[in-house]
C-alpha cells in the first residue's frame, strides 16, 4: 500500500464529514477476506469447490499511544455502529469508500500520562464490487 496523510479517512456521520487518521496510527493492515457459502468445502479427493459470496475488505488500524484529547477525538468513531472509510484499493487502483462496522477495541493505560498502542478492525458491511 502507498500510505500518506490522506490515505485513510473515517466518517461516523454517513460520509458527511471525514477525519484523516494518519496522525493517530502507526500501522494499517489491509485484508481481503473471502467469504464462502455453506456449500463450500473439499471432497474426498481433496478438491475444493463452493460458491464465493464475495470479498469483504477488512482494515486493521494500530493506533499509537494516544493522549486524552486524541482519544476523545477517535473514540466516537470507533464506538459508532457504522463508519464510512476512504482508502486506496489496489484492485481498483484508486481511492474508494466502503461502509464498515468495527470490532472490539481496548485502550490500556499504564500510568496517568501514557497509554499503549491498540488495534481496531474496520470490516466491510458489503462485498467489494
Amino acid at each position: 500500500m502507498y500510505l500518506d496523510e490522506n490515505s485513510i479517512e473515517i466518517s461516523k456521520d454517513n460520509g458527511t464529514t471525514y477525519i484523516k487518521v494518519a496522525q493517530y496510527i502507526t500501522e494499517a493492515k489491509f485484508g481481503y477476506n473471502k467469504v464462502w457459502s455453506n456449500d463450500a468445502g473439499r471432497n474426498l479427493a481433496g478438491k475444493q469447490s463452493g460458491t464465493l459470496v464475495g470479498i469483504f475488505p477488512k482494515i486493521v488500524l494500530t493506533f499509537k499511544p494516544l493522549n486524552k484529547s486524541e482519544l476523545n477525538i477517535i473514540a466516537p468513531y470507533l464506538d459508532n455502529p457504522s463508519q464510512k472509510i476512504k482508502y486506496y484499493d489496489p484492485n481498483k487502483d484508486q481511492i474508494i469508500t466502503i461502509e464498515t462496522y468495527t470490532g472490539d477495541w481496548e485502550n490500556t493505560q499504564n500510568n496517568i500520562k501514557e497509554t499503549q498502542t491498540f488495534n481496531c478492525s474496520f470490516i466491510a458491511r458489503e462485498k467489494r464490487a
